[in-house]
């Protein structure tokens, strides 16, 4: 008889052993790979993401935000706010309100009085209010989105040190005194970490522009991948924005999946192997076949009925029972896992819808409804581009609500409100093909465009003669008898290099008007 070793069924078994070890092998390192990258990919991806989110929330906010960057970096010391802050930040804004009231009545913040002129007290509570909207704004960011981490940082120094100027995890002061004991401690700078650590964020700060990829951290906090997005005003760069996904513990459970995955397989196979050709057939290859066709079927009709059929009819304590098991079983964990993506995209698409909306609250005008001074800065942008190219005709009017003050004084600021809506109805009505923008208290712009621009004299006209028609109204009460000034300018493109010019003749003309009005009245 020959040796054990020389027969086929061994050979075989060796063979085919050997062959399916080496499958598996590569195979489960391919699969490592493939969806660590994948992975990687996607916390890029989402990372990009809830940078996009945050930059176009600060943008929004514009100089707003500068301010109280500045403020921070000066007076960090100064501004209090408690460890377990539950994220609403609503009462130090109506504690700044009050006081802004009380030590300014009348003014308006970055229209009558600057923030600067403000004093400690008062920039102070600005700043508290502010400094809470953005931390639990960030912080809302992290937990929405399910990331690791969210902050702001400005680098700071000759060396470019980080100072975290939002840092969505809290920290209370390492030294406190009565006055700081459990509060945020926002004077932390230098964290001895440099930008140069970081090349990304280095090459995001120095060039403006948002990195094609991502920093890795490893600190106390576990390992982690880090996407940045510069902050830009007006061509500045004033601080970057961050996001962290944790991916270490990730990683090691795709490696023991893997790993465990190229076990359990193997044995079972290599087990198969040194049954006989009868058994084989009968209780292996017949199920290995029922098998094989489940999986193509289920590959082109992707129905869980399937996995769950496969399950059932391939009962057994056998090997390729337990593999059709746990084939079945990572078939649903495969559907689980595409519709966790599909919630998961439909839940990105609805953010950036709340984002769109956002930033269509942030352009328009509470009272009336129309486009704000945001806006028409928008809009101006627009304009001035298609100066540039030389295919724009246009004209701007500027139209001021007279005696509002003495409205308010004397009838109350409610009055005061209805003559200005009344007023933003009849500029809307009579310059109905063109934007109006509401850019302060008691001033209106129209950018006259279309068949308004074609029909300038014959829409100034009409507007004033319903002014005067609600003026010779004795009936109606003194904040309904509006009464206002305008001023048009037309669009000239060899005395106009700027909107801004073309804005300033608008201006002056109604002044012109306000002031023969006033003549008229005396």
């Amino acid at each position: 008889m020959g040796k054990k070793t020389d027969s086929l069924i061994f050979k075989f078994a060796t063979i085919f052993s050997i062959f399916t070890l080496l499958t598996l092998l590569t195979s489960g390192i391919a699969t490592y790979f493939s969806q660590t990258n994948a992975y990687k990919k996607h916390c890029k991806e989402k990372a990009t993401s809830i940078c996009n989110y945050l930059n176009e929330l600060l943008k929004n906010q514009g100089e707003e935000f500068v301010a109280l960057q500045n403020y921070i970096l000066e007076n960090a010391d100064k501004i209090l706010i408690p460890l377990d802050f539950s994220g609403d930040w609503h009462p130090e804004k109506q504690k700044f309100e009050k006081l802004f009231v009380q030590n300014y009545p009348g003014k308006i913040l970055g229209k009558d009085i600057a923030f600067d002129e403000l004093d400690g007290v008062t920039q102070n509570a600005w700043a508290t209010y502010q400094t809470e909207y953005w931390l639990n704004t960030f912080e809302e960011a992290r937990r929405k989105f399910n990331v690791f981490y969210t902050y702001y940082v400005i680098p700071r120094g000759r060396d470019l040190h980080l100072y975290w100027m939002i840092d969505a995890i809290r920290e209370g002061y390492k030294n406190s005194s009565e006055q700081t004991a459990n509060m945020i401690d926002l004077t932390d700078d230098f964290f001895e970490e440099k930008l140069s650590s970081y090349p990304r964020m280095e090459e995001a700060w120095l060039t403006g522009r948002k990195p094609q990829d991502y920093d890795t951290f490893d600190n106390a906090y576990g390992k982690s991948i880090a996407y940045c997005s510069p902050f830009t005003l007006n061509g500045r760069v004033y601080g970057l924005i961050g996001v962290e996904i944790e991916v270490s513990s990730i990683n090691e459970e795709i490696a023991r999946r893997s790993v465990n995955l190229i076990i359990r397989t193997g044995i079972i196979l290599i087990i198969a192997v040194f049954v006989t050709l009868f058994i084989i057939y009968r209780k292996y290859i017949a199920k290995l076949i029922y098998l094989q066709k489940g999986i193509h079927k289920y590959a082109i009709q992707k129905d869980s009925a399937i996995a769950i059929k496969i399950e059932r009819n391939t009962q057994g304590k056998d090997e390729i029972a337990n593999l059709s098991s746990q084939i079945a079983s990572m078939m649903l964990e495969l559907e689980n896992y595409i519709k966790s993506l599909i919630t998961t995209s439909q839940e990105l698409t609805t953010t950036k819808q709340i984002a769109e909306e956002m930033n269509i609250l942030a352009t328009k005008d509470a009272l009336t409804g129309i486009r704000n001074k945001t806006a028409y800065d928008r809009e101006i942008k627009r304009i001035q581009w298609q100066i540039a190219t030389g295919v724009k005709d246009f004209g701007i009017a500027m139209i001021d609500l007279n005696f509002l003050k003495r409205i308010n004084d004397d009838y109350g600021h409610e009055q005061g409100n209805i003559a200005i809506k009344k007023l933003s109805k009849i500029i809307c009505n009579v310059f109905s093909h063109s934007p109006v923008f509401r850019i302060g208290g008691d001033e209106f712009v129209v950018i006259l465009e279309n068949q308004d621009y074609l029909n300038i004299n014959e829409l100034e006209n009409k507007f004033n003669s319903i002014l005067k028609e609600l003026s010779d109204k004795e009936n109606l009460e003194p904040w309904e008898r509006v009464s206002a000034a305008i001023g048009i300018a037309i669009y000239n493109p060899q005395k106009d290099l700027s909107v801004e010019s073309v804005f300033k003749r608008a201006d002056k003309a109604m002044y012109a008007n306000k002031k023969s009005m006033k003549a008229e009245r005396d």
